[in-house]
């Protein structure tokens, strides 16, 4: 999942262009792995699945959007629908998401690296790639917000690629150079496990559709903001179709069980023929692209602390800036829970890449439960509306519960428990604190 910039009088079709570029990160190249590893041929149905549930969501918050532009979009719908403490929470469980999906991020571009250099440990790609990061941050992102568009399309290219080369290496034009010549069937087997792989894999694959809830915040740039739903449904459908066939190819070139959860899917495939130089330009192309959404989640979070403390919603110093007008406090607090995701990367290298993914996968589905909620209240009108929005709470659910099925993956459930508790303490605190203060008033 990645960030997008802004631009402005945006038409539908250049919406559409900038979400799939938008979308497109880490959670696909490298976070897709898992449930590719663990599902097999059923991972086709999880991302269809997810697509669907992704869509559903996104048409609940584009109505809302056209119908409401707002500058906080889900933020302050739920404001508007449920209060202050609604507004409180949503934010800093989309902030938490963010922190914990910028983590996924870092150990995604460390992995990268070692793809080049496996005998450095992982902890010092996090650390030198953070520090990198959160220097530019410091000079300042314009520069780079310039340049998002071209990383789009460079990882829409990376997919394409690996597209052709695969699809060649299908048809037998590759010549006889593979390891392993033998083409596998991906459909030989549905639901594999009872179907418990399948419930596995959703999490994972909700989670490389992340980042639309970005494009509503996007969707009050384009000239009509009644064009949203309509931006939407193109994106994700190129989307669909592009996760889909890539993962077929996948899946045809190599047994689920030789896919390695610490490397890109489409590397493992492509590096068994004889073409040198593919899998590193493809991995080069992985690093520029994962830093690149790696810095705008940095830009994100701290834009996100310096709002939410505007707001009354986070202490009024995280929104004081210095000369150059870049808010030191905040970023200062960012810089710090950077430094802890790095140590933790040393204690637990592993399986840090499933924990973290895990864990900002069902932070971010519960930034969407909030949106399909916002939607129930503010704009729910009819029966079709009702069962749309039930029946992507289902799906999701089922993604989140899934997660219980497998000791890695729940490790992650729990640490995002963890964090909706403590959330959960602030809001109570902050509503104590604010009821006395407007008796008093």
């Amino acid at each position: 999942m990645s960030k997008c910039t802004n631009q402005t009088n945006l038409t539908w079709w250049q919406l559409s262009l900038i979400g799939v570029g938008c979308i497109i990160g880490t959670g696909y190249f490298l976070g897709s792995a898992i449930p590719i590893q663990r599902a097999g041929s059923s991972v086709l149905i999880a991302y269809l699945v997810a697509g669907i549930g992704t869509w559903l969501v996104f048409q609940a918050l584009a109505k809302l959007t056209a119908h409401h532009p707002e500058k906080g979009s889900f933020r302050t719908y739920a404001k508007q629908a449920y209060g202050s403490w609604a507004g409180f929470s949503n934010g800093w469980v989309y902030w938490s998401a963010e922190m914990l999906i910028m983590g996924s991020q870092l150990t995604a571009l460390a992995l990268f690296a070692q793809f080049w250099f496996p005998a450095i440990p992982l902890w010092m790609f996090t650390a030198g790639f953070a520090s990198l990061g959160l220097l530019i941050i410091l000079m300042g992102v314009q520069k780079v917000e310039q340049m998002e568009n071209l990383f789009g399309i460079m990882k829409v290219a990376a997919i394409v690629m690996f597209v052709i080369i695969a699809a060649a290496a299908v048809f037998g034009w590759l010549g006889t150079d593979a390891k392993t010549q033998t083409l596998q069937s991906p459909i030989k087997e549905i639901l594999p496990d009872d179907g418990k792989a399948l419930w596995l894999a959703l999490l994972f694959a909700f989670y490389g559709f992340g980042g639309i809830e970005v494009m509503g915040l996007m969707a009050q740039e384009l000239k009509d903001p009644k064009d949203a739903p309509k931006s939407g449904n193109i994106m994700l459908l190129i989307l669909t179709i592009l996760y889909l066939l890539s993962f077929y190819l996948v899946l045809k070139l190599v047994p689920s069980g030789r896919i390695n959860p610490n490397e890109s899917p489409f590397l493992t495939a492509l590096k068994q023929y004889d073409l040198p130089w593919v899998p590193h330009v493809f991995n080069a192309i992985l690093i520029i692209a994962g830093f690149s959404t790696m810095v705008a989640s940095l830009y994100a979070v701290t834009t996100m602390l310096v709002s939410l403390a505007e707001e009354g919603d986070a202490p009024k110093v995280f929104a004081r800036k210095g000369k150059w007008k870049v808010p030191l406090p905040a970023f200062g607090l960012i810089t710090l829970v950077v430094a802890a995701s790095i140590m933790i990367a040393m204690l637990l290298p592993d399986k840090l890449f499933e924990y973290i993914t895990t864990a900002a996968g069902l932070m971010l589905l519960y930034t969407w439960m909030f949106i399909l909620a916002s939607f129930h209240k503010l704009m729910s009108k009819g029966w079709w509306d009702r069962s749309q929005t039930i029946f992507a709470l289902i799906l999701i659910l089922l993604a989140i519960s899934g997660t219980l099925l497998d000791h890695v993956s729940r490790i992650g459930f729990f640490v995002s428990i963890g964090f909706i508790v403590l959330i959960a303490i602030a809001t109570f605190v902050k509503e104590k604190r604010v009821k006395p203060e407007r008796f008093n008033s």
